[in-house]
């Protein structure tokens, strides 16, 4: 049906993770974030939950290319068991994210024949018959982007998670200005994902965060265990500013956690101040009271970090 704009959530909508959505127009598809979910208390013996793309290996020669609008394993977590279902479609994410996704692809031995396309929050570029343009916005990892698709039928908007954050803890405030020209010029759909938006108020910037966690690591008597999601590379910066303010020494523990945190060093994300951020072999050496540890968890997934240092297995 090329006269028609089909929308199609394979996941995401209604619940938290397996976030991923189809564009479907002039039969061109484009996918929009492929992300997982962990199991539910009642789902025994399994570790991971993926969406149903058996529409897309089906119709996989109408695929064009995946948009990742940030790193957070919700959205981009299903890659590694999509991507065999795709061979060679590319991927288009900023810059923290594909570096991200890299290790992930690394790992599972999918990267050679993953083309990865670095975007540009404000530079549009074309895909098939439509043409894409990121405009940045505050999460709480860094290099999030929304995508304004505009198609033969019709501009479509996928926010991605986001929420508007005057003072964001690395200083790069959503682009408000470019938001309201796409806004100006005409959006027929509007996908908008923001945590708790059917309630009234605001939510605080995270920037408080941070200052409740330079107060509780600061009052701490001993040593100090921060679990969150292994890509939430805002929250590692947080941390490690906390404990650099009492000359603490912080330590990062889980696979994905280490690897994650290596890759945002390696690309700049990460700011580690004075050395605060050692090797996990050091843990041992330093005082309880002068360490924070920081891993995965936060969730009680049950082959975090936090949940098999917890059982004595790691």
């Amino acid at each position: 049906m090329t006269d028609t704009l089909r929308i199609i959530p394979l996941g995401g909508v209604g619940e938290v993770g397996k976030n991923i959505t189809l564009l479907e127009v002039a039969g061109e598809i484009l996918v929009i974030d492929c992300g997982l979910a962990f199991p539910e208390p009642e789902m025994l013996g399994i570790d991971l939950v993926i969406p149903d793309v058996s529409y897309l290996a089906e119709n996989k020669d109408r695929v064009r290319a995946i948009l990742l609008t940030h790193g957070h394993e919700d959205h981009t977590g299903a890659l590694p068991y999509v991507l065999p279902h795709l061979p060679g479609i590319p991927i288009f994410a900023s810059r923290l994210t594909i570096g991200l996704v890299t290790g992930k692809l690394k790992e599972h031995k999918l990267l050679e024949a993953t083309p990865l396309r670095t975007v540009e929050a404000g530079m549009a570029f074309s895909i098939g018959s439509s043409s894409v343009t990121p405009f940045r916005v505050n999460h709480s990892i860094p290099d999030g982007v929304g995508f304004a698709i505009q198609t033969p039928l019709g501009t479509v908007v996928h926010t991605g998670d986001f929420k508007f954050d005057m003072t964001p803890p690395d200083g790069r405030r959503a682009d408000l200005g470019l938001i309201a020209e796409i806004g100006n010029r005409g959006v027929d759909f509007l996908l908008s994902d923001s945590t708790r938006a059917e309630r009234d108020g605001y939510t605080l910037s995270e920037r408080t965060v941070g200052e409740s966690l330079t107060q509780l690591i600061g009052e701490a008597p001993s040593r100090v265990i921060v679990a969150t999601f292994a890509s939430n590379i805002g929250r590692v910066q947080q941390v490690i500013d906390a404990a650099a303010a009492f000359e603490k020494k912080m330590v990062v523990l889980g696979r994905s956690m280490e690897q994650n945190t290596a890759i945002a060093l390696e690309l700049g994300y990460l700011d580690n101040r004075g050395g605060t951020l050692v090797k996990r072999d050091q843990l041992q050496r330093l005082p309880k009271e002068e360490t924070v540890i920081m891993t995965t968890g936060s969730q009680g997934e049950p082959m975090s970090g936090l949940t098999r240092s917890s059982r004595g297995t790691r």
